[in-house]
């Protein structure tokens, strides 16, 4: 139990034209033990890019905006390095910090990823380019085989349509600080499913381990470091940074439809339950001979007042759908905004993001202040999309629901908003 200091590392190659934002590169160096998987086989990865990008600076590349490479401490006791180092510099990032790309540990199988929807559009071009190092196809098709056959029926449907689909980000890593407590988009990437587990956080996880059960010859470290070094060589580099709010829109509007749903389906179990006690069916099935308890009733679940978040994700609707128009217009043809707009299409980018955030935080842990995205209170690393409405309503607290109604759907319309300004950006007089 002795205080002992903790190290991040931090590598940074200036941006040439645009030094002021900022692509985030991060994967934890510290372990419970020996730590083969958790955390050096992600680490190992992350420092192949970063050496690779190394040699690309000696040849006399640079790159647009400016890549900051991490190694974070204290991962384990709690998020420590990264969460304070994220603090500490929390101003100086949410004015650059454009994209924050996190990995854990690493292991053989598909490759899986979680983050902000605005960058689902993205790693799909990302994945058709990077080869599966035991199929020779890539790991984008290898990834939705494996949707299609153990997915769930959404994610089956988008797997047909070959698309694959970000999960919600909760925690348990190192995203957590950028993504949920100052609004930076974040990514989580990793391989796995074909490993042999049960090492974890014990003294079992060693290098023997892992070369006998989990990736023996490293080739999936191989493909993280490709993955990850063209998702920030491509988001350093490009024109303009490539979100696509319309795969959020996407996802905000099937998360509403979730938390309506939610509220429907309590309201029926309520209806039931009671009618089953007032009914008497649990005496009539009671086993005589042993002590039953009948469950408690529950009280009636009013039809809550969505139409502020039905509102809300129309208007987001409608101006993800405007955008999408006008940046398609924009570079049809190979041409390109000019580069003073790029910039400031930049700088709206980003701060959308920011937009989903509220000073207050959410309900009972004002540290969390994304809107959309928050591992659930109960949950531990689980994430809960849309948190201060949908738990709301699972604890039954249905005024509370309705007043965080209004919180969310105004972050979303301050999202809106920003799309809206980026529109205009890309307008004819621009």
């Amino acid at each position: 139990w002795n205080l002992a200091p903790i190290y991040d590392v931090i590598a940074r190659i200036p941006g040439a034209e645009r030094p002021d934002e900022w692509v985030i590169r991060g994967n934890h160096h510290d372990a419970w033990v020996n730590g083969a998987s958790d955390p050096i086989s992600g680490m190992v990865a992350e420092l192949a890019e970063a050496r690779a990008l190394g040699e690309l600076v000696k040849s006399g590349w640079k790159p647009k905006r400016t890549i900051i490479y991490a190694a974070w401490d204290g991962e384990e006791p709690g998020l420590l390095g990264s969460t304070e180092w994220a603090e500490t510099h929390a101003e100086e990032l949410r004015q650059h910090a454009a994209v924050y790309i996190n990995s854990d540990s690493n292991s053989r199988g598909f490759f899986g990823a979680g983050g902000s929807h605005q960058l689902e559009t993205f790693v799909n071009q990302v994945l058709r380019d990077v080869p599966d190092p035991e199929k020779g196809i890539s790991v984008l098709d290898r990834a939705l085989a494996g949707d299609l056959l153990f997915g769930n029926p959404d994610r089956q449907q988008e797997a047909r349509a070959k698309f694959f689909r970000l999960d919600p980000l909760g925690s348990g890593s190192d995203f957590t600080p950028f993504l949920q407590h100052l609004g930076i988009a974040a990514l989580n990437i990793g391989y796995g499913g074909e490993e042999e587990y049960g090492q974890y956080h014990s003294i079992y996880d060693s290098f023997d381990h892992y070369t006998h059960w989990v990736d023996p010859t490293f080739q999936y470290g191989v493909a993280l470091a490709k993955t990850g070094g063209r998702i920030v060589l491509r988001l350093a580099d490009a024109d303009v940074l490539p979100f696509d709010p319309d795969r959020f829109a996407t996802a905000v509007g099937r998360y509403a439809d979730e938390v309506q749903k939610l509220a429907g389906d309590l309201r029926k179990e309520a209806e039931d339950r009671n009618r089953q006690l007032d009914d008497k069916v649990y005496q009539a099935v009671d086993d005589p001979t042993q002590t039953w308890v009948a469950p408690k009733r529950l009280d009636a679940v009013p039809y809550l007042n969505f139409s502020p978040l039905e509102n809300a994700v129309a208007t987001l609707k409608a101006s993800s759908a405007a955008y999408s128009k006008a940046i398609a217009a924009a570079t049809a043809g190979g041409k390109e905004p000019p580069a003073e707009v790029q910039a400031r299409l930049d700088d709206v980018l980003m701060k959308a993001e920011r937009a989903l955030t509220t000073t207050q935080g959410l309900p009972r842990r004002s540290w969390y202040v994304h809107q959309i995205y928050a591992p659930g209170y109960y949950t531990g690393y689980g994430v809960k999309t849309l948190p201060a409405v949908r738990e709301a309503i699972e604890q039954r607290q249905w005024q509370e629901a309705e007043q965080q109604m209004s919180v969310v759907a105004g972050a979303i319309q301050g999202f809106a908003k920003e799309l809206d300004r980026a529109t205009a950006l890309l307008g004819p007089g621009q």
